[in-house]
């Protein structure tokens, strides 16, 4: 049933409504959805993230973390539950974003809600399971240990996440195993009406296993709704995972994700993150070192048009010797658009003989286009190498003009630079077809 909300608690200010962002807050966690009965043991977890939220409010521009990105326009909405009684989709609606190399390996949510008949993960080997949480009987005791138990469990929009976990995706990969393949975890949505999903994915990867994950955020229409993902990635002792997120959500939308991710001793974490969509987009990408030789790699492409705000936060705290991250995080930003990032790598006293690197570099198309970039080190470790910076340009009018005299246009000239700036970090994805979709977005300039 569908369930709406109204925000109370309201009162004009110059014209304009003025919400209670603690009010606000309590009334999306009114809307969580009942429990299945099978999934009875997320009621604690559920239970503790609630009474968290009770304590939070709505971040506004006062705070640190959100001071570039004013959630203003996400309180003017008033959002319902989404409909249960959703229309079934058809394969035909999802098959533009399916990725040939899943095709057995695929888990599918529409408006959140785990669709079996559009996901495909019955031909998989042995030690790996891909499902969705609820159909996790056989490691229900196991799941305590890892869902909900990432550092930053306790931020607003995680716990908000939290206090809404009803069901999500579930990838295991037991000790020494390798899946071939990637696997595509594929949220749709169908919104045509204001309405919010809490998306959440938990990824295990034990001792030695490796494995390809794409997420992917899409729309069927361009309707407002907001969505508020949260993926906990967990790697064991030499584990490597590569993980590529793409966001291309309505332009309408709100986009408030997280990712968080812990790396044991010897393990390897890529992540390849792309933001297209949304009118509002937040990315908090948190990587946790809990052990020696770890190795990071975090490349970040944004690009974005028209009156888009994109805002990508990410962390990588280290805590032990010996472990290496190099980030590379490149904006394009159009028209009146604005790209914020904010990287911070932490090296405390523990993590000597560190090698950490980290660079942002943006295009800005226009006149009225913004970044605020901020790559940030904190370091008390003696016995380091760490660097960063960040670089803010336009196209160079002599490149443009280079290309002229080679016979092309302006436009094709400029979209020709702008496609080589963005290439450094598509490349870096490992799966061919979305590559290759991406690239082609790029060569457009249509997203």
């Amino acid at each position: 049933m569908t369930t709406q909300s109204t925000v109370s608690d309201v009162a004009p200010t110059n014209g304009k409504l003025k919400v209670d962002r603690a009010t606000y807050l309590q009334k999306l966690v009114s809307l969580r959805p009942e429990l299945d009965a099978s999934a009875g043991w997320l009621n604690v977890i559920r239970d503790r993230a609630t009474a968290r939220v009770q304590e939070l409010a709505i971040p506004s521009t006062r705070d640190e973390e959100w001071r570039f990105t004013d959630l203003s326009a996400l309180l003017q909405v008033t959002f319902q539950a989404v409909n249960e009684l959703a229309p079934t989709l058809g394969f035909a609606a999802i098959q533009p974003f399916i990725l040939p190399e899943a095709v057995s390996s695929r888990l599918v949510f529409v408006d959140g809600r785990y669709d079996a008949a559009l996901s495909a993960v019955d031909d998989l080997p042995d030690g790996i399971l891909v499902t969705h949480l609820v159909a996790g009987a056989e490691l229900i005791e196991q799941l305590p240990r890892y869902l909900a138990q990432q550092q930053g469990a306790e931020e607003t929009f995680t716990a908000l996440n939290t206090a809404n976990l009803s069901d999500g995706a579930l990838v295991w990969v037991e000790k020494n195993q390798a899946i071939a393949h990637p696997i595509q975890i594929l949220y749709v949505s169908t919104a045509t009406q204001p309405t919010i999903a809490h998306p959440r994915a938990l990824v295990v990867a034990e001792s030695g296993s490796k494995l390809t994950l794409v997420e992917d955020y899409v729309t069927l229409y361009d309707g407002i709704y907001c969505t508020n993902p949260v993926t906990e990635i967990w790697l064991s002792d030499n584990a490597e995972v590569n993980h590529t997120r793409i966001q291309r959500d309505s332009i309408e939308a709100f986009h408030i994700g997280k990712t968080a991710v812990s790396q044991a001793r010897d393990s390897r974490y890529t992540c390849n993150a792309v933001s297209l969509g949304a009118k509002l987009s937040r990315h908090n990408l948190e990587v946790y070192h809990t052990g020696e030789q770890t190795e990071t790699t975090l490349n970040g492409l944004t690009i974005i048009s028209g009156e888009q705000v994109a805002d990508t936060h990410s962390t990588i705290a280290y805590t032990h010797p010996h472990g290496s991250s190099n980030q590379i995080h490149k904006c394009i930003v159009d028209d009146r658009a604005h790209a914020v990032f904010n990287g911070k790598v932490f090296v405390p006293r523990a993590a000597q003989l560190t090698d950490a690197k980290q660079l942002s570099s943006n295009l800005l198309l226009s006149p009225k286009a913004r970044i605020d970039t901020k790559p940030q080190l904190e370091i008390t470790a003696d016995n380091v190498k760490c660097t960063h910076g960040a670089t803010v340009s336009q196209l160079d009018s002599d490149e443009v003009f280079y290309l002229q005299s080679r016979g092309i246009n302006e436009d094709s000239a400029r979209k020709l630079l702008t496609y080589a700036f963005a290439y450094e970090v598509i490349r870096e994805i490992p799966v061919a077809s979305l590559r290759e979709k991406l690239a082609a977005i790029v060569r457009t300039q249509q997203t």
